[in-house]
């Protein structure tokens, strides 16, 4: 087994070796809770999940922590505007509403999404209001070896200074001579329009709540401090994995990476990024309304479709969304639920027991794709390759081998987070129990049609329709299917 990951810094994919054997200690950024989530955050977490799913799949325990940005210009902005005159009463919007108040709202529209789609809860999932020492104490290093200072004004704020980190710009191949400094770079006290916030000093007509005392002033931290602090206090100084959407690169890792490699420490050992979802071939925009939310998504296509189609792509590249990708998704997890359903049936025993789901070993083709920077799209074609070749053996009544595809199939569904059920091994009794129950009114049904008692046929069918049970009459007899919503 060799693991091979893309790593950012080295633009190059790399043999993984956790820095602890049997260990993984994975950071990634979560949402910044400002606005309800759109599709770029959800698949980020899905790439996550999926990382984190294979590593613990591969026999290493991960620590994996995602953090919450609960304050930020735009969090105190929308708060503000919701106390003003012109406050629009859009969907899921609160008037007077504080900072923390939209912020907790938000942070659990994404918990909500998170969870129906079937991404894990991380080890930690940390606030960066509530590691503010961490903040200070990361600033202090930073001004006692010369890489950040007090604002040259009185405005409160600390910089970091890009000129004194040599390698300021390498996470991304950039020249600080080529880049521009910040929208708000001014004259605010800046050495460098570059120099980027460590520290905001409190701005008057901001909330009180939204700022803490610190030996530079009563402020915030700046966006990009927090992380560092966060990852270090629960990882360590250096770890394994550092990951986040495409979009981050630069500014957001870029100056991540400086100011905690200029604190001293050893920081991420590998840098992954997940690409862009795009619209028809653009990028997506409210201002040209070529957007889709998951909210969107999930009226049109079950959580398990929808999670499908957003983790179906390597995890680097752009997903593009056109408005047939759903049903596309939907028809191709159909086909994996119509052979489950199918083997389930043909592979019960006389006394109801399945015996499939020993969650063993996943094909090893499947495994080699996922090994290889977790190439999804080829895991998921030795997944319907699977399905193809048990669909073969059940036809031909070669039993044993149309188990043996049923037990891979699940095991590969589960390592993708696509099982039916969220905890297969534990509702595999109610599966089973549910199973015998339709094949009971099924073989009644047969019975009947046998006697061409057609009303008491008709009946039977009727009252599985009731319950959701879809049932067809093929050559071979009648196969059923829960009903999808």
């Amino acid at each position: 087994m060799t693991l091979r990951f893309y790593d950012t810094a080295s633009a190059e994919v790399r043999d993984f070796v956790p820095l602890i054997p049997g260990q993984v200690s994975l950071y990634y950024c979560g949402a910044t809770v400002q606005g309800m989530p759109h599709v770029g955050h959800i698949r980020s977490a899905i790439a996550f999940d999926q990382l984190t799913r294979w590593l613990e799949y591969r026999g290493f325990r991960v620590t994996a922590v995602r953090n919450v940005t609960d304050i930020d210009d735009k969090i105190l902005a929308k708060s503000e505007a919701s106390f003003g005159p012109d406050f629009e009463d859009e969907p899921g919007s609160v008037r007077n509403e504080e900072w923390w108040a939209l912020a907790y709202r938000y942070e659990q529209e994404f918990l909500k999404a998170y969870d129906t789609l079937g991404v894990s809860r991380p080890t930690y999932e940390p606030r960066a209001t509530g590691h503010i020492p961490e903040m200070h104490a990361l600033i202090r290093q930073l001004i006692d070896r010369g890489h950040a200072y007090p604002a040259l004004d009185d405005s409160g704020d600390v910089y970091f200074d890009v000129r004194s980190w040599g390698r300021y710009g390498s996470l991304t191949r950039q020249n600080i001579d080529d880049m521009q400094g910040a929208p708000d770079a001014g004259p605010r006290g800046k050495k460098d329009p570059r120099d980027f916030a460590l520290w905001k000093g409190h701005k008057e007509g901001e909330p009180a709540t939204a700022s803490w005392a610190s030996p530079w002033g009563t402020g915030r931290p700046g966006w990009h401090l927090e992380c560092s602090a966060m990852v270090t206090k629960y990882l360590g100084t250096e770890f394994d994995i550092h990951g986040g959407g495409l979009d981050l690169r630069f500014p957001h890792h870029e100056n991540e990476m400086a100011q905690s490699q200029a604190a001293g420490h050893g920081f991420a050992n590998f840098w992954m990024h997940n690409g862009m979802v795009t619209y028809a071939g653009e990028k997506m925009s409210k201002s040209i309304g070529n957007t889709v939310s998951p909210e969107q998504m999930l009226e049109l296509a079950s959580p398990r479709v929808v999670r499908y189609y957003l983790g179906q792509a390597q995890y680097r590249s752009v997903l593009d969304y056109q408005p047939t990708s759903l049903q596309e998704a939907a028809a191709a997890v159909e086909r994996i639920d119509g052979f489950i359903s199918r083997a389930l049936r043909s592979t019960m025993t006389d006394d109801g027991a399945v015996g499939v789901f020993s969650y063993g070993a996943v094909p090893d083709a499947f495994a080699a794709a996922m090994d290889d920077d977790l190439n999804v799209p080829q895991a998921l074609a030795v997944l319907h390759e699977t399905v193809r070749a048990g669909n073969t053996a059940l036809t031909a009544g070669e039993l044993d081998d149309a188990r043996q595809a049923l037990r891979s199939v699940t095991d590969m569904l589960r390592v993708l987070g696509l099982s039916a059920t969220a905890a297969p091994a534990a509702n595999q009794q109610a599966d089973t129990a549910l199973g015998v129950l339709i094949e009971a009114q099924l073989a009644a049904r047969a019975q009947a049609r046998a006697n061409k008692d057609w009303a008491a046929s008709d009946a039977i069918r009727d009252t599985l329709a009731a319950a959701g049970v879809v049932v067809e009459d093929g050559p071979d007899g009648a196969n059923w299917s829960l009903k999808r919503d």
